[in-house]
């Protein structure tokens, strides 16, 4: 036996999706989209990716610096 209040509940989350939703209208839509995204230009990605690589450059040889002193911490100790 159901509450009342659940019965109102239910019939909220039932929704209908819209009877014009096809396929042709979902990849119109995309393109629409698409044609608002601002793009990076080349010399753009060339900096980002620069410095991309510099700061994974640095981590690396960040963590490789702590690695070596545990290291030669674990070897005086140990």
């Amino acid at each position: 036996m159901k509450k009342k209040g659940t019965e109102k509940k239910e019939a909220k989350t039932k929704k209908t999706k819209p009877a014009k939703t096809t396929e042709k209208s979902f990849i119109a839509e995309v393109k629409d989209e698409m044609k608002k995204v601002r793009w990076s230009s080349k010399s753009e990605m060339a900096k980002y990716s620069i410095a991309t690589i510099i700061f994974i450059i640095i981590f690396g040889l960040y963590f490789f610096g702590f690695d070596l002193i545990f290291a030669w911490f674990k070897e005086l100790v140990g």
